[in-house]
């Protein structure tokens, strides 16, 4: 997450690594979080946040974020990032801040507080750094990524109330919540767009339950939506993002089918 500033409302991400794969969407959806966090006054947290995938990254390339303010009220911040790699747009973001107000604290049911769910078997998750996911006890029948699964932070976030944001950010672009609707011929695909709404603070450290659910496959689009609960069900995040979902190129057929993979002894 260290970002170096450039210049005023300008800042970089230095991070870079060699991988076989487009830079991780989380990682510059959180990273854009914590570029637009420097112009806002630190008492004010991001509440929603809405970002669009435009062009697949280079995680070998640094990254350059430009945060433009678009208001600064008596409790509301709104501001935009925008993602370049060498000059290109590859993300962009709108993004509020509040300071929060007294209101009650409520909250309709969730999976994780009316179903009891425990914790299942060790699940490994594709690509994701620093974190450590557990399945459940009551999974989905899904075809590739899961759809509900426990997961955790285990670098230690400390108490900065913005990184434990950043790192839920970070998280919530990990899986698909369409994998029930995934067949043999057609799957989801790369991220299109991406929503986030923050309810209440999370500590990233403890165990999260990802509870994502299908909405609707057509023209070569693909939506779900869900929720990011504490252990206790109390519900921290709600999510929703639209993928592609196309039918399968013959080398991709190949490649899920296993043809021409060598064989385990």
């Amino acid at each position: 997450m260290q970002l170096e500033k450039i210049d005023k409302n300008i800042y970089r991400a230095g991070y870079v690594f060699d991988e076989p794969y487009a830079l991780y969407g989380g990682q510059v959806a959180a990273q854009s979080v914590h570029a637009a966090a420097l112009t806002v006054d630190a008492e004010r947290k991001p509440h929603s946040l809405h970002g669009y995938f435009l062009r697949p990254g280079n995680a070998a390339r640094p990254t350059v974020f430009q945060v433009f303010r678009d208001r600064d009220g008596g409790s509301y911040s709104a501001r935009r990032v925008v993602a370049t790699q060498d000059g290109d747009v590859i993300f962009n973001m709108a993004i509020n801040f509040t300071r929060g107000n007294e209101s009650p604290d409520l909250q309709g049911p969730t999976a994780a507080a009316q179903q009891e769910i425990r914790f299942g078997d060790p699940s490994p998750m594709p690509r994701m750094f620093s974190f450590e996911a557990r399945s459940t006890d009551q999974p989905f029948e899904t075809t590739d990524y899961p759809v509900r699964f426990w997961a955790r932070c285990t670098e230690d976030l400390g108490d900065s109330e913005l990184l434990h944001i950043c790192a839920l950010t970070y998280l919530s672009d990990i899986s698909s919540g369409l994998g029930a609707f995934n067949t043999e011929e057609f799957k989801s695909g790369s991220s299109l767009d991406h929503s986030l709404w923050f309810h209440r603070p999370v500590n990233m450290n403890d165990w999260v339950l990802c509870d994502y659910a299908p909405r609707s496959a057509a023209y070569g689009r693909g939506l779900y939506n869900g929720d990011i609960t504490t252990q206790d069900g109390v519900l921290v995040a709600s999510v929703a993002q639209e993928a592609l979902f196309r039918r399968l190129t013959p080398e991709q057929l190949q490649h899920y089918r296993g043809i021409g993979r060598p064989k385990k002894d």
